[in-house]
């Protein structure tokens, strides 16, 4: 899986081995269905502070693109709250998927 991070702000480019490797992690059991991720980091309003710092994560797939975003009061808490939904939404999206495939089986009594 290849994983691209941008950023503009330098608190978030500090955090950005720290970012990857948390979204490694998070998605370690389903990488094989993203051969791309990007995460973006940035600061809405600046230095004035607040709950304003967003993290993006997009996820490539075969089927088409996963974008999920989480907002919170510090770098860590919005990266963890984006990669769980991700990691959720991208585990939602190939069951449903996987499911479709499947046929059900009938048993017949004789």
């Amino acid at each position: 899986m290849q994983v691209v991070f941008e950023s503009r702000d330098t608190e978030a480019h500090e955090m950005r081995d720290v970012a990857v490797s948390r979204l490694r992690f998070a998605l370690r059991r389903l990488a094989w269905l993203v051969p791309r991720a990007t995460l973006r980091m940035t600061d809405i309003n600046g230095p004035r502070g607040g709950v304003d710092k967003r993290c993006q994560v997009e996820l490539k797939t075969p089927d088409g693109e996963l974008v999920v975003t989480s907002i919170a009061r510090d770098w860590r808490d919005s990266l963890d709250t984006a990669l769980a939904r991700a990691a959720r939404a991208l585990s939602r999206s190939h069951q449903r998927r996987h499911a479709l495939r499947r046929q059900p089986v009938t048993l017949v009594a004789t």
